[in-house]
């Protein structure tokens, strides 16, 4: 059983290479809810999530035999959740391109005209919902890249040459994206009453 796999010795890379069962269920146990977290830093839907996770997942066993063991496991999955991550998004764009509003609207409604997931009751939890809908609302504000840098570095606390790795970047430039991504998100906060002292 493998204990940890940012570091594979010779034998856990060649059972990685044979998609040894138990290896592979430690590597999903160990890193599933890391990229799940992730990938919803990254803008991905709670629908969408654990299907772009499970994507990761196939391409991970499916390309195992290109995987040398110089990086860490965990670095590698965090590179391909990057590209799936990056699919979906030009996905997302060709769809909303061809998908009509009253599609979109219809699809909120049974064959009744009834709510398919009624809107939540305006009391329930309002000041959490309003600041969870500051910080989603700050996060939408920043670029695609400076919100993975921000995912990577501060939620997964992965180090700058990790990210810089995963997103084909300086760490230099990676270090700026961060920077930009704490001080925007500092400042749509503040504009909005959130973090101010009375």
């Amino acid at each position: 059983m493998i204990s940890g796999v940012t570091d594979l010795d010779a034998t856990h890379l060649a059972r990685l290479r044979t998609r040894d069962p138990e290896t592979l269920r430690t590597i999903v146990n160990q890193h599933s809810r890391r990229l799940y977290r992730a990938a919803r830093g990254m803008g991905v839907s709670i629908d969408v999530a654990e299907d772009v996770i499970q994507e990761v997942f196939v391409t991970f066993v499916s390309s195992i035999d290109r995987f040398e063991g110089r990086a860490e496991v965990g670095t590698w999955l965090f590179g391909i959740l990057h590209h799936k991550v990056q699919e979906r998004r030009r996905m997302r764009v060709r769809e909303e391109l061809n998908d009509p509003i009253d599609e979109v609207f219809e699809s909120q409604f049974d064959a009744r005209g009834g709510w398919i997931q009624p809107p939540a009751a305006p009391d329930e939890s309002l000041s959490a919902r309003e600041c969870a809908d500051a910080i989603q609302h700050c996060l939408d504000g920043l670029s695609s890249l400076q919100r993975e840098v921000f995912q990577l570095r501060q939620v997964e606390e992965l180090s700058g040459a990790e990210v810089s790795k995963i997103l084909a970047q300086t760490v230099t430039h990676i270090g700026v994206l961060l920077h930009r991504a704490r001080a925007r998100l500092r400042e749509c906060l503040q504009r909005k009453g959130w973090g101010q002292t009375p």
